[in-house]
Order: C-alpha cells, then sequence, then structure tokens
C-alpha cells in the first residue's frame, strides 16, 4: 500500500451503500486503500469486509477499534472475517481509547499500556496459532475451540494507533507499525519513527494519516479544519503530537492548497519515515475538490509503483 484516504461521512440513505460507492470512485482515481474508523453506528471491519469485496482492486482498513470495552477473542474473529470476505486486503488498526470511549462502555479508563500490551499478546496468539493460552491481569484469552478461520490469510496485520513512547514501545514489540494521525514530519522523524523502529524486531509499518484537500479556496477551508478538528486539541495524546509538531492547533497540521503545494507535502512525509499515507477529511471543501484531492493522490499513488 502506498497512498489512501479516509472515507467521509455521509448522509446518504444507506451508509454502506454510499461508503462502497465512494471506494469505487477512489479506486477510479487510482487510490491504493480505504479505511474507516469505528464509530457507535457501524461495525468497522463489517464495513470494510462488504467494501473490501465490492471493490477488489483496493486494500481496507479500519482505524482505529480502541481496545477499551473489547476483548481479543472477538476482534480476531471480526478481523479474520474480514481477512477471508477480501481475500488477504483487510487491516486491522486498533487503539488505547479515551474517557470518552470508557463513558460510553460505562468502565474504567485505566492502565491503559497494561491494557493494550495483554490484548496484542493475547491477539497476536490467537491469529499467529489459531488458539491462545494467555492469562494477563485484565484479559484471560483461552479459548475452548480453535479460532483460525479458513481463508483468512495471509494473518492479518495488526496496526495500532500509537504515538506515545510507551505506547509506541508495545507497539514496536507486538504489532506490525503504528496509524498515527496528526503527527507532522518533524514529529515522525525525530520521534515516532525511531521509538517504533527500536521496539521492532523488523521495519515496522508507519501509515501516518494526514487531514488535507486540494483547493484554491485555502482561507475558508482552513476556517472550516479549524472548527471540524478542534476536538483533537482536548485529546492528550493528539495534544502532544501537535505541540511536538510547533503548532497550536490542529489545523495547522491540515495539508490545504493548491496541488504542488500538496504533493510537496505528501514527499515530506515519506521522508520523515512514513511508509504510507492517508488522507483524511477530504470532504472539506465540498464534492468537486475532494475528487480534485483524489485525482492528485492517485497520480501520487501512480509514482510510487
Amino acid at each position: 500500500m502506498t497512498i489512501g484516504v479516509a472515507l467521509a461521512q455521509t448522509n446518504s440513505g444507506n451508509y454502506v451503500d454510499d461508503s462502497v460507492r465512494q471506494a469505487r470512485s477512489a479506486a477510479e482515481h487510482g487510490l491504493r486503500s480505504v479505511w474507516f474508523g469505528q464509530r457507535m453506528d457501524y461495525d468497522s471491519p463489517t464495513l470494510a469486509a462488504v467494501v473490501g469485496r465490492a471493490v477488489p482492486q483496493l486494500q481496507v482498513g479500519t482505524s482505529a477499534i480502541p481496545v477499551l470495552g473489547r476483548h481479543p477473542l472477538l476482534v480476531s474473529a471480526l478481523a479474520q472475517t474480514a481477512q477471508a470476505a477480501t481475500h488477504g486486503r483487510y487491516h486491522l488498526g486498533l487503539a488505547l481509547g479515551s474517557d470518552l470511549v470508557a463513558g460510553a462502555f460505562g468502565v474504567p479508563f485505566d492502565r491503559p499500556i497494561t491494557r493494550l500490551r495483554e490484548f496484542l499478546i493475547g491477539l497476536r496468539e490467537l491469529l499467529d496459532t489459531g488458539t491462545a493460552d494467555f492469562r494477563g491481569d485484565l484479559y484471560t484469552v483461552t479459548p475452548p475451540l480453535p479460532t483460525a478461520l479458513p481463508g483468512a490469510q495471509p494473518r492479518t496485520p495488526v496496526l495500532v494507533a500509537a504515538m506515545g513512547p510507551q505506547a509506541l514501545r508495545v507497539t514496536g514489540e507486538f504489532a506490525d507499525g503504528t496509524l498515527p494521525y496528526l503527527a507532522g514530519p518533524k514529529t515522525l522523524s525525530e520521534h515516532i519513527v525511531p521509538a517504533i523502529t527500536r521496539a521492532a524486531a523488523t521495519a515496522p509499518r508507519v501509515v501516518a494519516f494526514v487531514p488535507g484537500v486540494v483547493t484554491a479556496d485555502v482561507e475558508n477551508v482552513r476556517a472550516r479544519a479549524v472548527e471540524q478538528l478542534a476536538f483533537y486539541e482536548q485529546v492528550p495524546s493528539y495534544r502532544r503530537v501537535i505541540e511536538l509538531e510547533g503548532a497550536r492547533r490542529a489545523a495547522e497540521l491540515a495539508v490545504i492548497g493548491d496541488e504542488e503545494t500538496v504533493a510537496a507535502a505528501v514527499g515530506r512525509y515519506y521522508d520523515a519515515g512514513a511508509t504510507e499515507v492517508v488522507f483524511t477529511t477530504t470532504d472539506l471543501a465540498g464534492a468537486d475538490d475532494q475528487q480534485r484531492t483524489w485525482k492528485l493522490l492517485g497520480e501520487l499513488a501512480a509514482q510510487r509503483n
């Protein structure tokens, strides 16, 4: 995978149908992957499986399912089903969770690094061996029946939205890579890539999620980005990477401008150590500029073949 997009929200009558339509358009523009966040209305591995089966040109992924409130056995089954449905084109993204998620499930947001480590150990054992015998402080993973699913090959890659030092160390040890969002090129090259690489036995994937759009209406679109991305400034992990990049607002990390501006920014992310780049919020300036953005990203993806 090289360059992809996170599919935008839609107000159509059927979210799944519209996601398939958007994915087909992305593939027609030459994009390599589409990604789905985990929300509280749809199930992201199921949606990825439906879209990936309908649009076989694309890799599909989730970014990212909080481990808080979930169990490795259930996530393993979801991921393997998506992997079999897409004939090996599914990528599982996980996240630690947050106070917001904890409140929704009515569980405490405590010991996040221990929770992530134990979740990944149990999950990797399930995916690697088709069973598990893991007993930790927070998770027990001891299935009484085999868990390997025929057709779910190759083993589903596991990525984590890790950006802090401890989370990156655990991710490097037990996952295949990281999914940083709002981490600019400076933060990638000086903090994220070195931390995960030190912990990993093999070269890790670094899938940089970048808000951005190709547009001529830079000033107004930047103002929309300020409003839409303000939420992340209240989340400690995102606030940290925003500050590491030398920015005050999340919108300062959004790539907004003409084709030359956006192409140059994509190049900086690769130079900083990203192995893949995924653009988000490409609908900030409307449908026409979204298609303009996808066209450019597809051309850049073709250049990286």
